[in-house]
């Protein structure tokens, strides 16, 4: 199911024994486009840390309760790599966290999760090897460094990044929410597929689409429902084959 990023901030997480802490942000790869770490202030606990979560290590979210639980002890996050959740990560250190967890890297094979499309696939799988350039690469960022970056499409801007959709069984971010300057006061979501450059240094994105079909694309609301019927309409305003028709 599709969630705003920022209702699941503030969450809280629940280890096997007792509660970990809460959510505190997101970070996404640039290539993928899909959350890979949730930051989780327990500093109540561990002062003055926060930690990195995988989605490999959800069991249960109760989006009624604000309540995610996961199957790691206190114990577990307490000895897991020591992370500076405010610096770029590297691969090497994602591989350690990796290795100490007892999951395989993500990266390196064509699905969203290593060959497939869930977290749980990594559960238990073997440590590739990587090479001192694949080591010391980076491509986890916060969603929130992103907000606010100019959005430009074939033939102009068309606004700039609100927040984004994510899909709480892959853990891909499956769309960009835009605030339309083609339109006033208007929302529209955008595939993060469709996404063909992200210009870090100048604070914007480009996407492959006519800067006309936002006006065609139905508006956003953080109350609505996305389902099917809804992500339909977005498609057919942009002119773009579904995500789930293809391959």
């Amino acid at each position: 199911m599709l969630h705003n990023e920022k209702y699941i901030e503030g969450y809280s997480i629940h280890a096997t024994d007792d509660e970990l802490g809460q959510v505190d942000a997101f970070l996404f790869d640039d290539e993928k486009w899909a959350v890979r770490y949730l930051v989780a202030d327990t500093r109540k606990w561990l002062p003055g840390r926060k930690v990195l979560l995988s989605p490999i290590s959800i069991e249960n979210i109760n989006h009624q309760a604000d309540h995610i639980s996961v199957g790691l002890t206190k114990e577990q996050v307490k000895n897991s790599p020591d992370i500076d959740t405010e610096q770029p990560v590297s691969r090497a250190e994602e591989a350690r966290m990796n290795q100490f967890f007892g999951w395989g890297n993500y990266w390196g094979e064509p699905g969203i999760w290593g060959p497939g499309f869930y977290p749980s696939e990594l559960v238990q799988q073997e440590i590739q090897e990587m090479t001192e350039e694949e080591a010391e690469e980076s491509h986890v960022r916060k969603t929130t460094e992103v907000i606010g970056y100019r959005v430009s499409t074939y033939n102009g801007e068309a606004g700039e990044v609100d927040s984004f959709l994510i899909d709480d069984e892959t853990w891909k971010v499956r769309y960009v929410v835009i605030r339309s300057e083609v339109e006033e006061d208007k929302k529209v979501l955008v595939s993060t597929d469709w996404i063909t450059d992200v210009d870090w240094a100048d604070q914007s994105l480009h996407i492959s689409v006519e800067k006309e079909s936002f006006v065609k694309a139905p508006a956003y609301h953080p109350d609505l429902t996305i389902n099917r019927d809804y992500e339909e309409t977005i498609y057919k305003a942009f002119n773009k084959p579904p995500y789930w028709m293809e391959g």
